[in-house]
């Protein structure tokens, strides 16, 4: 059974493809339910970002095919659809797939923190679901692992990069002084809390906060003396914001079109900038269409990320040298279990044997026997039960010429003895 990685992320897709395959809260448990029911799957593990969404799971390779299938089917896209866009790794590649996932490496922004998060929430997922077993659990767990080795022996996190400090970098490009400006946040989960971060530490104006629930969006206003609204009341304030950056895990956009257009005319054509970093998008791309609105995706990101990209090399260097450490080691523990195996079978045997040497030195002892004779009768009957099949495979060792066998028995056994003849 192999372990598999199959998905597609914002280097093979485009937005429009990924958004259309994103696993959503609501529907990712189904999901790996679905995904562990199909034949040849054992276990599996969903990750659903903005800008990934990946499948791991083990798998027998016939159901390879099944799987890819599976990705585009469960949301109702053809698989042909899909399938320009799928990369799919195996065993060794599948495992320094995930480690590079979990680092960062794999990110838009280079060494990005936040990954590592979303990587610990679709485990947990998966433990809820019932889909993560022995394999995968021991996966992941080793990701985290290596993701913090290289958070402390590498530069990979110095600087305080992130898709929200991309989308505030482009923001002071276009509005040179933030003070005199106010900021929409809608949503407010990890990536608009950092995004309300670098606002404030930028001097932001003003800051307004929108959210589904509104006690979580008065808890992350009131950080930074901003406003907290409901995502119904956005008609009604959207008309205040000249920056609006987007996060929520919506299956549909939160403004449309004509929402905007209302809100550019109170505003009497103030130009917009607008982020979304949401997929599914919050802001329906149409919105871009308007004369007076500036809407980047995270797509639009890339220019803004380079040149971090390009200070965070070195370090991404450093870090794939601990990845292959580390897949190599992962790796040696699976081989691993083929001994514990084989290790669990045999000590249930030499039980068995003693558990029946044991009850017939009992019945001795019952039927008067001396207990010397009977402690005897039990050392030395174990002794040859457990001696008499390892004896037997390594005479007829000897005499057909299977030394490497002999030489293996010498090793295991610690005799000390000099290397068979040849």
């Amino acid at each position: 059974m192999a372990l598999i990685a199959l998905g597609l992320n914002h280097t093979t897709a485009p937005v429009e493809i990924r958004e259309r395959l994103t696993f959503g809260p609501d529907i990712v448990v189904a999901a790996l339910r679905s995904l562990t029911a199909m034949p040849g799957v054992s276990e599996g593990a969903i990750l659903s970002t903005c800008n990934r969404t990946e499948v791991y799971c083990r798998a027998e390779p016939e159901s390879l095919d099944s799987l890819q299938r599976w990705i585009g089917e469960f949301h109702g896209v053809e698989p042909g659809e899909v399938a320009p866009y799928l990369y799919l790794h195996r065993d060794q590649a599948a495992v320094r797939h995930l480690l590079r996932v979990a680092c960062g490496l794999d990110s838009l922004v280079l060494g990005e923190p936040q990954i590592l998060g979303q990587v610990k929430s679709a485990f947990q997922t998966a433990c809820d679901a019932g889909s993560s077993g022995k394999i995968l659990g021991r996966l992941f767990h080793h990701s985290f692992s290596t993701a913090k080795q290289v958070r402390t022996d590498t530069a990979i996190g110095d600087s305080p990069v992130s898709v929200a400090f991309a989308a505030v970098s482009l923001a002071r490009q276009i509005f040179s002084d933030l003070s005199a400006q106010t900021a929409l946040l809608i949503g407010a989960g990890e990536t608009i809390d950092l995004a309300a971060r670098h606002l404030h530490q930028h001097g932001i104006g003003r800051m307004i906060v929108a959210n589904r629930t509104l006690s979580r969006a008065h808890e992350l206003a009131d950080q930074f003396d901003g406003y907290a609204i409901a995502l119904t009341e956005l008609p009604g304030h959207l008309a205040e914001a000249d920056i609006v950056i987007a996060s929520t895990a919506s299956p549909l956009p939160i403004l449309g079109k004509g929402t905007v257009e209302s809100a550019l005319k109170k505003r009497r054509h103030q130009p917009m900038f607008m982020v979304d970093i949401a997929v599914p998008r919050d802001i329906e791309p149409e919105v871009g269409s308007l004369a007076d609105v500036y809407l980047y995706t995270v797509d639009d990101l890339e220019e803004v990320i380079q040149e971090n990209r390009r200070s965070r090399q070195e370090a991404a260097e450093q870090a794939l040298e601990i990845i292959d450490l580390q897949v190599d080691e992962f790796f040696a523990w699976l081989r691993s279990l083929d001994a514990v195996d084989l290790i669990a079978d045999y000590r249930a045997h030499a039980e068995s044997l003693r558990d029946e040497v044991l009850a017939k030195s009992q019945q001795l002892l019952d039927n008067g026997k001396p207990a010397d004779e009977v402690l005897a009768f039990l050392a030395n009957t174990l002794t040859n039960k457990l001696l008499h099949t390892p004896s037997v495979q390594l005479r007829e060792a000897g005499s057909s010429g299977q030394r490497e066998l002999l030489e293996a028995a010498n090793t295991l056994f610690q005799l000390g003895r000099d290397k068979p003849a040849k």
